[in-house]
């Protein structure tokens, strides 16, 4: 017998890429089992499966940042720390101390939905009931017709997992201007926000406040303490974004159209900021 569930969840992480560093991402989970019946004629509840699949992804993925394992990572534990060291494109890197939560070390050479798909698999299968034979998931990006960008960011005063400090998110944005939607600062915005990193301005320290990891010149350095543990980044300068304030949704959406009105004064403005799928938030100025 099968037995499918579609939208069971959406994965919202950062994975590290060899040619974009570190990338927000936002993946629809769709899940279908193959097995026999139980004693209660099904082959898994429905609500148990929407409880513990859904548990299981996310504590093992859900809000972390996947490692890609095969290739140009290196994992240093220090006391309750562990420190990652990335080296991509154009002798880039990235480096972050954190607690063991807060990242999913993967045995690829990339992450990509087919590598993720099969961690989840093999994650998920045996936790399941012996009459599950096989499962299959599907990974899907929300089918967004507009703009969208990727980013990652922390939030160290969240007491769930959104303070992580390298998570996030693929999210579609709409601006109005004046009533109108405007494709024009949409694109801009959106292209100005792909494969960023948004940093709050009070969590920058600099290089030689880090503990436990080293920078480089070109690096903008970030740490904070929060609910699970101490935090620090030291992250390409170019690849990220200064915000004077948190980076929750809401405020991002506020950063945006208060930056809109004053460009344009004479201009009213909507901005609609998503937060991966189906949620985010909306501002006015």
């Amino acid at each position: 017998m099968i037995l499918f569930v579609n939208d069971l969840t959406v994965i919202d992480f950062s994975y590290l890429c060899h040619q974009r560093g570190a990338v927000g991402e936002s993946w629809i989970v769709d899940l279908t089992l193959h097995g026999s019946l139980n004693e209660e004629s099904m082959v898994l509840d429905f609500a148990l499966v929407k409880k513990q699949v859904k548990k299981i992804i996310d504590e093992h993925i859900d809000h972390k940042l996947a490692l890609p394992m095969a290739k140009n990572v290196c994992l240093e534990q220090q006391g309750e720390q562990t420190n990652v060291t990335f080296m991509y494109a154009d002798n880039k890197r990235l480096a972050m101390s954190c607690p063991a939560q807060a990242y999913c070390p993967i045995d690829a050479d990339e992450i990509n939905q087919q590598t993720v798909t099969a961690f989840l698999i093999n994650t998920i299968l045996p936790l399941l009931p012996n009459n599950i034979d096989k499962i299959e998931i599907n990974l899907r990006p929300e089918n967004i017709d507009s703009f969208y960008y990727h980013y990652s960011h922390g939030l160290k005063k969240h007491d769930g997992n959104c303070q992580r400090i390298v998570h996030g998110h693929r999210s579609k944005i709409e601006i109005f201007e004046n009533g109108m939607k405007s494709p024009r600062l949409q694109k801009q915005w959106a292209e100005a926000f792909e494969d960023i990193y948004l940093v709050s301005q009070e969590d920058i320290i600099e290089p030689d406040a880090l503990k436990f990891i080293d920078s480089s010149p070109s690096h903008l350095c970030c740490a904070y303490t929060a609910p699970q543990g101490y935090f620090e980044l030291s992250i390409e300068q170019s690849v990220t974004h200064t915000l004077p304030c948190d980076t929750t949704v809401e405020c991002i959406a506020d950063y945006l159209a208060t930056a809109l009105k004053q460009a344009n004064p004479n201009s009213d403005f909507k901005v609609v900021a998503y937060e991966g799928v189906a949620k985010g938030s909306i501002a006015y100025a």
